[in-house]
Parts: C-alpha cells; sequence; structure tokens
C-alpha cells in the first residue's frame, strides 16, 4: 500500500491526446514521524506529517502491515504511477449553519394563496405521540466540515521536481486543506 499527505492547490484543465482532463493538483511530500508496532503498541501503522502553513504541521495516521519505512525518512510523488487508483480523504468545506432547503432539499412552501414569510420553513416537525422531537429528525443546523472520502480516482500526471500530484477528477476541501492520498 502507497500513502502520502498532500495540500490541496486547486483545480486545471490538463490536455492530453484524448481530450480536456479536469485534475485537482496536489502539492504532497511529508516524512515519517512515529512507527507504531503490533506487539509494543498493539497494532502496526505509520504516522505521516506535513509542514502546513503559520509553523503548524498536520499528523495523520495510516494503519499498514509490514513496512519498511522508519521514523524520519521522507515520502514524495514518485512512489506513484500515472494511472494508478487512489483513495483522497479529507474535510469537506464548511458551509456554516444552513436551513433545510439548502441542508436536505426540502422543497418548500407555496410562494402564494395566504403564505407570507413561509417559503423555506421546514413545515411540521413532531406528533401527538411521543410529544418531543425525534432524534435525528432533519432540521436547520450546521452543514460541511466533516471527513469526505473520495475512491476510485485516478492519477493524471506526477511532476516529480516540484512534488506535485495531480489526479483526474474533485477532491473534497478548499485549497490549502491537506488530504491523504492512498492506493486502492
Amino acid at each position: 500500500m502507497k500513502f502520502i499527505l498532500g495540500k490541496k492547490i486547486g483545480m486545471t484543465t490538463v490536455y492530453d491526446e484524448k481530450g480536456a482532463m479536469n485534475v485537482t493538483l496536489l502539492e504532497c511530500g511529508s516524512k515519517v514521524s512515529l512507527v507504531k508496532e503490533k506487539n509494543k503498541d498493539g497494532y502496526s501503522s505509520i504516522q505521516m506529517v506535513i509542514a502546513k502553513t503559520k509553523n503548524k504541521s498536520k499528523k495523520k495516521e495510516f494503519r499498514v502491515e509490514g513496512s519498511e519505512l522508519k521514523k524520519d525518512d521522507a515520502v514524495d510523488v514518485s512512489i506513484f504511477e500515472i494511472g494508478e487508483k487512489v483513495v483522497v480523504s479529507g474535510k469537506s468545506k464548511s458551509k456554516g449553519f444552513q436551513g433545510v432547503v439548502k441542508r436536505y432539499g426540502f422543497k418548500g412552501g407555496c410562494a402564494s394563496h395566504g403564505h407570507k414569510h413561509d417559503l423555506r420553513a421546514p413545515g411540521s416537525i413532531g406528533s401527538g405521540f411521543p410529544e418531543h422531537v425525534v432524534k435525528g429528525k432533519r432540521m436547520a443546523g450546521r452543514m460541511g466540515g466533516e471527513r469526505v472520502t473520495t475512491k476510485n480516482l485516478k492519477v493524471a500526471f506526477i511532476d516529480a521536481e516540484k512534488n506535485i500530484l495531480g489526479i483526474k477528477g474533485a477532491i473534497p476541501g478548499i485549497p490549502g486543506g491537506i488530504v491523504e492520498i492512498k492506493t486502492v
């Protein structure tokens, strides 16, 4: 299994012999900060660290069995190949407090026939019994800012000199956000 941490740069269009292709650019390059072993820690994993802005670094842990990586080993984009399938995980864009129309796609009320200021209201939220709002009811609240995993993405191009990885398709998060990239 191959894995690395990357910082999302943004999206662009790349042209090849087949035509246009939308890719997400990731600035990769991380190093091993900690190696956990099964006999000592109860499970085996490798903790990677990537430099982030403002003198803060971001750490992520990958569970692996029998890896040759040691502490302070550098990992770069040269471990991947063009056309290789990867799984990318990251934090989705936070959208703040949203109503039910935007958060869940509710239709909303009609705009005429005596409905004043009720267009985007959720409607009825309960019944006579159990006389409280049922847990899990879809209501207004905070939207986004959750861990999202996108599977079966392909590596479109690799720039080993600048340590940039281009992945075909969209990746969760904002530009500057940290994502985990690993092979299927």
